[in-house]
């Protein structure tokens, strides 16, 4: 999903300048410039990409914290950031003006000095919030955190998803590895899916696959009744293609003397819908 610039045309020739430097990294960014055609609807296509976008990048200057407009797509940034209870306002201040009052306990990347510092701590930023492979998935008093790696040869694809969940109350944690494995002819057809529609949505393919097998073939949870490993193996055919999966768990830290149930499927289904907040199957401009 893209990054959306909300800014003033104003301020048109510095966010051409970020924009660009943004697109040379890698960013997929979406800015009305380059996304309006002759004929869209303003409104609809700009509340769409605000809707869909994995941040909003706002270009704080005078011009900007007086319009109208940017203001409003100031507020609708905000709106998300608390139905979604994560990072969504991402601010950029340009030139000395009056940060508007829900901004102000924000960090914000500054421009006033020296640009290529301001770019290097918006690529920071924007990593956190686009990364497809690694995050952090949030709940009521626990947290689980997630990365994704893998190795990919010609004949052989291996996938690794680990995951570390804690509880704020709890004197351990919980350690969760899935290896997903894909036979020789679902490899190349994969590899042939990546380049068509690029790594993460294939990524994506993968996890997805494991969620099917964890709910299909019983292996939505994993009981734990002391610190010794659990493992359990499964294979399935996911959108024709066939995945060899092991999956184990154990938990980490202090013995409570309580067996501990593990789910799974939702821990996967979490990491799934995370990669899907941060994915796009556009292309940057």
């Amino acid at each position: 999903m893209p990054i959306f610039i909300s800014y003033s045309h104003q301020d048109s020739q510095f966010v051409d300048r970020l924009a660009e430097q943004l697109v040379q990294h890698r960013v997929y960014v979406w800015m009305d410039r380059w996304e309006l055609h002759v004929g869209d609807s303003f409104i609809t296509k700009v509340q769409e990409a605000i809707t869909e976008a994995s941040a909003l990048l706002v270009i704080l200057s005078q011009a900007a914290v007086s319009s109208a407009w940017c203001q409003k797509e100031l507020n609708s940034g905000l709106m998300r950031e608390l139905e979604e209870r994560h990072v969504i306002v991402l601010p950029v201040v340009i030139d000395d003006c009056k940060v508007p009052i829900f901004l102000r306990e924000k960090l914000y990347a500054d421009f006033r000095q020296n640009f290529d510092d301001g770019l290097r701590a918006i690529l920071e930023a924007i990593a956190r919030v686009t990364s497809a492979t690694t995050g952090r998935i949030d709940e009521l008093n626990y947290h689980s955190d997630w990365a994704l790696d893998w190795e990919i040869y010609e004949d052989d694809a291996l996938f690794r998803l680990t995951l570390v969940g804690h509880g704020a109350a709890q004197p351990y944690s919980v350690l969760t590895v899935a290896e997903i494995t894909l036979g020789s002819e679902s490899t190349h057809a994969y590899i042939a899916a990546a380049r068509q529609r690029g790594d993460e949505e294939a990524q994506k393919q993968v996890i997805a696959a494991l969620v099917a097998a964890t709910s299909a073939l019983g292996g939505a949870t994993m009981l734990l009744v002391d610190q010794m490993e659990r493992s359990e193996r499964y294979q399935i055919i996911h959108n024709s293609l066939h995945y060899y999966i092991a999956v184990s768990a154990r938990r980490l830290g202090l013995d409570t003397g309580r067996n501990l149930l593990v789910n799974l499927g939702e821990q996967f289904r979490n990491v799934l819908t995370q990669m899907e907040s941060v994915t796009s199957s556009g292309s940057s401009a």
